[in-house]
């Protein structure tokens, strides 16, 4: 049985990562901060079935004795401060936590579990003012956020250490992936949530920023898939994964509006306090080489998962409307 380190088990890609690992009989261990510990709502399915530990990008020696602990076969490295508004407001410690806590678990990894094998979570908003379209691996990087900047320093000291130590390195740089497991403060599922309110009489409106945003958005729990497949190639690489569609975010309200048979224009709001100091209009990404030597292709549609994720939360928002009625 292999075992499996995952660090932000507690996140949308970490959970459906676990359900993954957990089909293909993994011994899955999922890394949580202290102050996270009760934030259980994503895996609570999978409580019984996974182990957790304590531990913390934030802290070489909590990540050293972990891997020296469990003695990892693969490791997969999905935390980070992931919400690139927030990384506006909180840069240095998004600097901490996305650019250096790679550098932690790499020194952690070279220590005490060099034969590990390692993913780290790489981001389209690594290409923000895009140099090509669409982008691949070759694509020059321009960060327009803070976060962004810290995904760049992430994606390029894995591949130092992958040369530099010889480790099986990996990045996956993911174009957006969404779920009814995202959370509230993402576009897609901030949303879907207002669509269900506003259905079922919560809320009158949703104000929402840049609707001509254009997005490649894909179903996590397809990407979780090429992570894992990264991981068992016999030489690591690096590979973008995406649709290669890229649809806007007037298109999104479109959809999920309109999969509860209401008109989108009569709802939303567009608020300049919503956009973001500076902008990253257009990312549309090309798998061509995951598909050619991974083998992967998405499967759900970028329909299909806005109306997953609307019944979900009609589903959710329901029973608390349910439960307000008792």
């Amino acid at each position: 049985m292999k075992t499996a380190l995952v660090t932000g088990v507690t996140g949308q890609d970490g959970s459906y990562l676990a359900d993954l690992l957990l089909r293909k009989d993994y011994r899955v261990v999922g890394m949580v901060r202290r102050l996270s510990m009760e934030n259980f709502g994503r895996i609570e399915h999978l409580l019984d079935d996974i182990e957790l530990v304590q531990g913390d990008l934030l802290d070489q020696m909590s990540l050293i004795d972990i891997m020296a602990e469990i003695k990892p076969d693969e490791i997969y490295n999905l935390a980070a401060m992931s919400f690139v508004p927030t990384s506006w407001k909180q840069p240095v410690l998004t600097g901490e936590f996305t650019a250096l806590g790679v550098i932690r678990m790499l020194e952690a990894l070279r220590v005490a579990a060099p034969n590990a094998r390692f993913y780290q979570a790489s981001s389209s908003e690594m290409f923000g003012k895009v140099r090509e379209t669409p982008q691949n691996e070759l694509t020059p990087f321009y960060p327009r956020s803070p976060y962004g900047v810290a995904k760049v320093y992430g994606h390029w000291i894995t591949v130092n250490y992958r040369e530099s130590y010889n480790l099986f390195a990996c990045s996956g740089i993911l174009f957006n992936h969404e779920s009814p497991r995202r959370g509230l403060e993402f576009v897609t599922r901030k949303v879907t949530d207002g669509v269900a309110r506003i259905k079922l009489g919560l809320q009158k409106e949703l104000r929402m920023g840049n609707i001509a945003a254009k997005r490649d958005w894909g179903f996590a729990g397809d990407f979780v898939e090429a992570m894992w497949r990264m991981l068992q190639q016999d030489e690591p690489d690096d590979y973008v994964i995406a649709t290669g569609e890229a649809r806007s975010v007037e298109e999104l309200l479109g959809l999920a509006f309109g999969h509860v048979d209401l008109d989108w224009r009569e709802h939303v709001v567009v608020d300049s306090g919503f956009l973001r100091p500076a902008e990253v209009d257009y990312l549309v990404g090309d798998a061509s080489k995951a598909k050619r030597i991974l083998g992967w292709e998405p499967e759900i549609g970028f329909e299909e998962l806005i109306s997953m994720m609307v019944d979900a939360d009609m589903e959710l928002v329901g029973r608390t409307v349910a439960a307000r009625g008792r």
